[in-house]
């Protein structure tokens, strides 16, 4: 179901392989995100989280430490970064292979991470939109970039998020910043469709159903983070932490669907939705 997407990202030199999906684990080095079991602030919590994720079959590390989620505070650049050091020092020293995504929307974050820290690829949830020089950053430094579209920001996308045709809208959100990354220069670009950023409920499971548009419509790889958010705890009137079934659910239809690289907090779970996907897929027949 991949058939048309490319293979294969380029990390520093070395070709990374999605022609089978990949997990993509989630290290918060934060107080508030809203998930608790993703937090990691002390260098110990930091290496048994990325320990975990590894040994559960992550094959990227993606080091966060500005919370996202609605209405989540402001922090500094500099506050940000010094919590993404600990963890890329914490998490370089022991797994110096591991391909480390930097969730982040400041390029002056994201290029000390790169040329310091030795960072693979940069998470950007505002699409560029946060900072005019997040495009001409990764294209410079030549960094895999994650594309989310995102409405609004982290303080106000979930207070009235409104679109006049909203899938339209996103297809041509992408359509806009794939040209203006290809024209400077950057090459590996993934798309998120930014489940839960600036969407209501019907806007995310409307995103979903038309998410192998995206592939077929802009050939790129997909990354879909939807764990644990709250387009499954309220549709189903639960909490964060009993949302780990829908999570799995919601990952396999994504994987049908053929998203390349799931986002996620369980790991494990994740990497038991690829192989059995994959097992189908094996059997598949045009």
């Amino acid at each position: 179901m991949n058939a048309a997407a490319p293979k294969y990202i380029n990390i520093k030199g070395e070709l990374f392989d999605l022609s089978h999906p990949s997990v993509m684990g989630i290290v918060n080095v934060t107080p508030d995100s809203f998930f608790d079991g993703s937090r990691a602030q002390t260098e110990a919590e930091i290496l048994l989280r990325t320990q975990t994720l590894i040994d559960q079959g992550s094959a990227i590390i993606d080091l966060g430490a500005y919370s996202s989620r609605p209405g989540a505070d402001d922090i500094s650049a500099e506050e940000e970064m010094s919590r993404l050091r600990t963890g890329l020092e914490v998490i370089r020293k022991h797994y110096p292979n591991i391909p480390i995504s930097i969730d982040t929307f400041r390029a002056d974050v994201a290029e000390r991470c790169v040329v310091d820290y030795g960072a693979d690829i940069i998470n950007d949830i505002s699409g560029g939109q946060a900072d005019p020089e997040m495009f001409p950053t990764v294209a410079r430094l030549q960094v895999p970039y994650v594309l989310m579209h995102m409405q609004g920001t982290p303080q106000t996308m979930q207070q009235a998020p409104h679109y006049d045709n909203f899938i339209e809208e996103v297809f041509i959100y992408f359509a806009q910043r794939v040209d203006q990354l290809r024209q400077l220069g950057a090459r590996d670009i993934i798309l998120d469709p930014g489940f839960g950023f600036g969407k209501t409920l019907e806007h995310n499971y409307e995103l979903m159903a038309h998410m192998h548009e995206l592939i077929t419509t802009f050939d790129l790889p997909i990354l879909v983070g939807i764990s644990r958010k709250s387009m499954i705890y309220k549709l189903l009137d639960i909490t964060p932490q009993e949302s780990l079934n829908g999570t799995t659910i919601l990952n396999t239809i994504a994987l049908t669907k053929g998203a390349h690289i799931l986002r996620v907090h369980d790991a494990a779970e994740a990497a038991q939705c690829i192989r059995i996907v994959n097992e189908i897929n094996k059997h598949h027949t045009a």
